[in-house]
């Protein structure tokens, strides 16, 4: 059983928050198909960005299908409290707070992982924002800044001293960004040292890999990021493998046509024609990438101009699945 606060559930699985990813629809989509837990899109907590269409979809916290646990980005005490509070506000649950994120053009910001190197500031953020909020907070980690400046278990020592309710820790450092393996004992070293849940993350792709994970680690759960992006059954799989030790079967060409399509349906409605088109090649793309025989499909279906033409599309799965 993973509890946060008041939340609970035999679920040992996360969907992992990825920026252009795990949006509303597709987090719906993932508790659909039987999710439980699920983290937001990165949500900034500088306020003057939050006037763009992006952000304004992802404060978007209503008719939420599953617990709203929402991740914010920030490097100033002050303004990522000020943030949680209005994100509570707006129907956040869970606040989790990016201490992980590799790229540029946050880490320049002096977050994500950059606020790695500096662990007093890393209190003093943890500090604001759980006194900003009632709800429980959780904060998302990397090993450290480089291989040579490896802090995760100092850093897990301060979450848990300033009251985090669970961390989560990808087992590569921000120098590594994505490429090179994941240190899942370094994970197990974090998991020792503190009595707070501990989530595994980094390269778990499969029922087995996710088990074998838990083992070596002896977190409490796993969180499933890229995996995800076309499979947003995998995360259910996982589940069912982890607690019952059967693997819940690939779904069939027209069980993914139909979810494809209510996918798809969900985006125009959430973002509107312009955006839904765009936004919808890319989740319909990386499902259709693992789907042999579809690149001429998957062509067409980034080349489609209207919703009628979109959905006309994924209706020749059927095709494919005759071909087959």
């Amino acid at each position: 059983m993973l509890s946060i606060g008041p939340y609970s559930s035999t679920s040992r699985v996360i969907v992992a928050p990825m920026a252009g990813v795990t949006d509303k629809p597709f987090r719906d989509l993932c508790h659909r198909l039987g999710s439980f837990w699920s983290v937001s899109e990165m949500v900034s907590s500088n306020q003057q960005l939050w006037e763009t269409s992006k952000s304004r979809h992802r404060l978007d916290h209503t008719l939420e299908t599953g617990v709203s646990w929402v991740q914010l980005a920030g490097a100033d005490p002050g303004q990522i409290a000020q943030a949680a509070a209005i994100n509570v506000e707006l129907g956040a649950q869970i606040i989790d707070i990016n201490m992980g994120c590799p790229a540029k053009k946050v880490c320049n910001k002096a977050a994500g992982s950059a606020l790695l190197r500096d662990e007093s500031l890393v209190a003093d953020i943890l500090a604001a924002v759980i006194s900003s909020v009632e709800v429980p907070v959780t904060l998302k980690i990397r090993l450290g800044w480089s291989p040579d400046e490896i802090n995760a278990r100092s850093i897990a020592a301060i979450a848990e001293s300033e009251g985090i309710s669970l961390l989560t820790v990808h087992g590569r450092t921000r120098a590594c960004r994505f490429s090179g393996s994941v240190d899942y004992e370094a994970i197990a070293a974090v998991k020792e040292s503190v009595s707070i849940p501990v989530v595994a993350n980094g390269d778990i792709l499969t029922p087995h890999q996710a088990k074998e994970v838990l083992d070596i680690t002896g977190c409490d759960a796993v969180m499933i990021g890229r995996a995800a992006q076309g499979k947003p059954w995998l995360p259910s799989q996982i589940d069912q493998y982890l607690e019952f030790g059967t693997m819940k079967p690939e779904p069939s060409l027209g069980e993914i046509r139909e979810l494809l399509s209510s996918h798809v349906q969900a985006l125009h409605e959430f973002y509107g024609q312009h955006l839904g088109l765009r936004i919808a090649r890319k989740h319909v793309g990386w499902t259709l990438d693992q789907i042999t025989g579809s690149a001429a499909l998957k062509q067409r279906f980034n080349r489609a101009e209207s919703a009628a033409v979109q959905f006309g599309l994924i209706d020749q799965l059927g095709s494919l699945q005759t071909a087959a």
